[in-house]
């Protein structure tokens, strides 16, 4: 049975371009970059070349890249190492100031840095579920150290205004972390332009290998370990270093940086031709979730929910297997998440009542999508809904 694929912001297939590039150190090269040997000598100078070629798309120099086995962990190592390079007792109360409706990989550790008594402020979004540069003013105090906001929601695709946040954090001394997975690919992302201090990437998000991530720190950072057990990345990631994941994601990062003007038009046009097809093809009422007209956002997210239409709830992980059965795959947000019985916490954390944040399903479109994926993921939804309802 063919099918439609539309959970991107879950996952990108491997560009088979990119897995060429990564084959010789999958077999021949596969010497560690840490041995003094010449295999292990070559595997050291491809890891650098990929760490330079990342930092230059980035406008970051190569000694900023520590390269990760993706988002989570850039993000954890983010929160965790700026807040944990803090000498005991030299400032008990730093606080971290992030929001609601971040990935789990940010609101998890901050979560667990409250309970064990670090000051943490939680901003609520705004109506269209960003956070804005006068909320972040507001919550910044004395013992504020680091503030953390995503670029891109990866279940509803709302931007935030990361240079205007990058603003009120320079002139309060304040460091900056930027989640930045759901936007590397579709928008140029330079770190000065940003004015972030740190930023997390995930090379499976554009097209490059799974295990593969990047946490940019600019330099004069003090970033602790997450990983200890050796002294690769600069002592800031031990263990040994994935020199395909490094590569693959690289070349994956080129293309995308690349095409991404390109993409994200084509996007736009398909993700516009999804919206506008909802009005003919619901029956009943529906809430969309990505405020299309009323706030920037990424072109490649839709996100829709369908409250109670009279006292029953529609049951959304029915919803999402039955458009599995007829072919097109959605997700119900993050894929973080994915199995949990809870309703998603960045639609509730936009006033969503829980049975309709439990109904939401995110179409996340990519490069292999067309106009007729659309049209014939519309026709699935009308006829899973009629049903359902």
């Amino acid at each position: 049975m063919e099918h439609i694929y539309l959970d991107h912001a879950a996952t990108t297939p491997l560009d088979p371009a990119v897995f060429e590039v990564m084959k010789p150190y999958l077999l021949d090269e596969y010497g560690n970059a840490s041995s003094v040997h010449q295999m292990g000598r070559r595997a050291r100078v491809a890891m650098e070349e990929a760490r330079t070629r990342v930092a230059d798309c980035l406008g970051a120099e190569s000694s900023e890249i520590v390269f990760t086995s993706g988002g989570t962990e850039a993000d954890n190592l983010a929160l965790k190492g700026v807040l944990g390079a803090v000498p005991t007792g030299e400032n008990p109360e730093a606080r971290l100031v992030t929001s609601t409706a971040e990935h789990k990989a940010v609101v998890e550790p901050a979560r667990r840095m409250s309970e064990q008594g670090r000051p943490v402020t939680l901003l609520s979004p705004d109506a269209q579920g960003a956070v804005t540069p006068d909320q972040v003013e507001d919550a910044i105090d004395d013992d504020t150290l680091l503030v953390s906001l995503m670029h891109t929601n990866n279940e509803i695709g709302v931007r935030t205004d990361i240079s205007g946040v990058a603003a009120v954090c320079d002139e309060h001394d304040v460091r900056l972390h930027c989640d930045a997975v759901q936007a590397a690919g579709l928008q140029p992302l330079d770190v000065d332009d940003l004015g972030v201090d740190l930023l997390s990437l995930s090379g499976h998000k554009f097209y490059g290998p799974k295990g593969s991530g990047v946490l940019y720190v600019r330099n004069g950072v003090d970033l602790g370990p997450l990983v200890e057990g050796g002294s690769q990345e600069r002592d800031r990631r031990g263990g040994t270093q994935n020199v395909a994941g490094a590569i693959g994601l690289a070349e994956a990062l080129e293309r995308a940086a690349a095409e991404a003007d390109e993409r994200a038009a084509q996007l736009s046009r398909l993700q516009r031709r999804l919206v506008e097809g909802l009005d003919d093809t619901v029956p009943g009422p529906y809430v969309l979730n990505t405020p299309l007209d009323e706030a920037p956002v990424a072109p490649h997210v839709v996100n829709v929910a369908f409250p109670p239409d009279g006292d029953e709830p529609l049951d959304g992980e029915m919803l999402i297997l039955n458009l599995d059965m007829q072919g097109v795959l959605v997700s119900a947000g993050s894929a973080c998440t994915s199995g949990a019985l809870e309703p998603s916490h960045v639609l509730t954390a936009l006033g969503l009542d829980r049975p309709t944040a439990s109904a939401a399903v995110r179409f996340s479109l990519g490069a292999e999508t067309t106009e007729k994926d659309i049209d014939n993921a519309l026709d699935a939804l009308r006829a899973t809904l009629q049903r359902m309802r």
